[in-house]
């Protein structure tokens, strides 16, 4: 039963396999001859705008668009922190947030196909993130007056003191969160 399967299995990916080459043949034109090309491009030109979205190497039927749509939901986020005091902002979570945006949006233009709504949101994560690092930094500065090098390094002993107390004693950790 396995060996039959496993036959079966290799005819039917050898059968595939001459079925795209003959797709593929017969859609490039003969050698020696001065047909052109079809273009690619033009291929959508009798659809609609909906079909061609539908159809599209970046449509609804492909991570491509999918991701970038759950991401709207990050730079949302962040954009509700606006609303927030400076103070209670996280220094760290708002420069990942920075350094995440900014990193991706240049690999959406890297990679293929190019993804120009996902860098869309990236871009805007970044500057989601530079305007609530922006803001947590002016706060500190307004606080006391001091560089801006002196500032981060007291942002993150604080955020690392915190993260102490949390990985030595969760439940108080707990406890004050309810607090507040």
């Amino acid at each position: 039963m396995s060996s039959r399967f496993g036959l079966r299995f290799f005819h039917n990916a050898r059968q595939s396999m001459l079925r795209s080459q003959q797709r593929f043949a017969s859609s490039s034109p003969a050698v020696g001859t001065n047909a052109v090309p079809p273009n690619p491009a033009a291929g959508n030109a009798g659809q609609g705008r909906v079909a061609q979205l539908w159809n599209s190497p970046v449509g609804p039927k492909t991570v491509h668009f999918w991701a970038p749509v759950m991401k709207w939901g990050i730079v949302l986020a962040g954009v509700s922190d606006f609303a927030r005091p400076a103070e209670s902002l996280s220094l760290s979570q708002n420069l990942a947030l920075m350094g995440t945006g900014l990193i991706w949006t240049r690999w959406c233009f890297v990679i293929k196909p190019r993804n120009i709504f996902l860098a869309s949101v990236n871009f805007l994560l970044f500057c989601v993130g530079a305007t609530q690092t922006s803001r947590i930094f002016l706060y500190h500065q307004s606080l006391k007056d001091s560089t801006l090098g002196e500032e981060a390094k007291k942002a993150a002993k604080e955020e690392g003191h915190l993260i102490e107390g949390m990985v030595k004693d969760p439940q108080g950790a707990l406890k004050r969160a309810e607090k507040a």
